[in-house]
């Protein structure tokens, strides 16, 4: 059995409430904002595909001209790999500035306030700001209070929206060679199983925003525990199936999640069962979904949500995922920073 509480370091609740009478998530002050995947149209996610693979490809010199000494500033609240680092350096890619601040090297450690921190950004000359934080709705209230786009690199167990383009570039990738126009009906008739920690995932919750509306069936699967049935009410083209082999043989994408040891607040699970019934190993795979591409958002638990084999086996993405991280978050940061200049030029006018 495994018990795990949350951390004390961080406070669980944010530090300036929210008015009763504000709407949890209204729409973005700033354009160039991405608080929630569903904050694009879907001729937006085509923009930032395109963008992202215009951008991968251009000769490195010119592309460090783009956004030459502006600057960003990287507040993490949480800790990161594969996020903070990619977003440093699809920045660093551009040309810009970044600085990184972190709740354990700052007066965040001592009680300042988001809100406070914010605006202590913003007056040391930050032109956006990349948010990672414990609570949902930290991105909204950051970009209130400061007037600058905020990219959201997750929050609480709302969202992580980036992460959900980039598994979509990723999946494009594995199925349709790469298109990066999407519509409708892009991912029609292809079914991507979300398996693990569905509860506490970000990740889940932003792919599970984003892929019905291309068409792809979403199928959750994982204990009650971790997947209660109201999860699949968020929309439609979602459905729950607790068998693990059944949704496995119905899937062409196959999406692993880690259990969240830091969210589970005292639950008790009992992992030889969670093992037996729901970790990606090499002979199920063979068994039931051999031509399926295998996907995680990291950090990966090895021997837990699946085997080494799996994790670094022929139908494995999850490095794939790793390396499109920086072309998305490149087309967002350049997205962020363009779209803040014509608002400030549009409001010098």
């Amino acid at each position: 059995m495994i018990e795990v509480r949350h951390s004390a370091r961080v406070p669980r609740t944010l530090p300036d409430a929210l008015p009763a009478s504000t709407p949890f998530f209204a729409s973005s002050v700033h354009p160039g904002s991405l608080l929630g995947i569903s904050d694009l149209e879907l001729d937006e996610v085509a923009q930032i595909l395109t963008r992202a693979s215009f951008l991968e490809h251009e000769d490195p010199l010119t592309r460090a001209r783009r956004l030459a000494k502006r600057k960003i500033a990287l507040l993490f609240y949480e800790s990161s790999t594969r996020t903070r680092t990619s977003f440093e350096l699809a920045a660093k890619a551009l040309g810009a500035d970044t600085t990184l601040v972190s709740s354990l090297s700052s007066s965040i450690e001592k009680g300042e306030s988001l809100k406070d921190t914010g605006l202590t950004l913003r007056a040391l000359g930050a032109e956006a700001i990349l948010l990672r934080h414990p609570n949902s709705g930290a991105p909204w209230l950051l970009e209130q209070v400061t007037g600058l786009p905020v990219l959201n690199a997750g929050d609480g167990m709302h969202e992580h929206p980036s992460q959900a383009l980039l598994d979509l570039r990723t999946i494009l990738a594995c199925l349709r060679s790469g298109v990066t126009t999407v519509a409708a009906d892009t991912l029609s008739g292809i079914t991507v199983t979300i398996a693990g920690d569905i509860l506490h995932s970000r990740v889940a919750r932003s792919n599970m925003l984003l892929l019905p509306r291309l068409g792809a069936q979403v199928q959750l699967c994982g204990p009650p525990a971790l997947l209660p049935a109201m999860v699949a009410e968020v929309g439609p083209g979602i459905r729950i199936e607790r068998d693990f082999d059944r949704a496995l043989a119905s899937s062409q994408i196959v999406m692993m999640l880690r259990i969240q040891a830091e969210r589970l607040a005292g639950l008790q699970l009992d992992l030889d069962e969670y093992r037996r019934d729901y970790q990606l190993t090499a002979a199920r795979l063979a068994a039931h979904a051999p031509a399926a591409h295998i996907l995680h958002p990291g950090p990966i638990i090895r021997g837990l949500e699946l085997t080494a084999e799996v994790a670094d086996g022929p139908q494995s993405r999850i490095l794939d995922q790793v390396r499109n991280g920086v072309a998305i978050r490149m087309a967002l940061v350049e997205r962020a920073l363009d779209l803040h200049s014509s608002t400030v030029s549009g409001a010098a006018q």
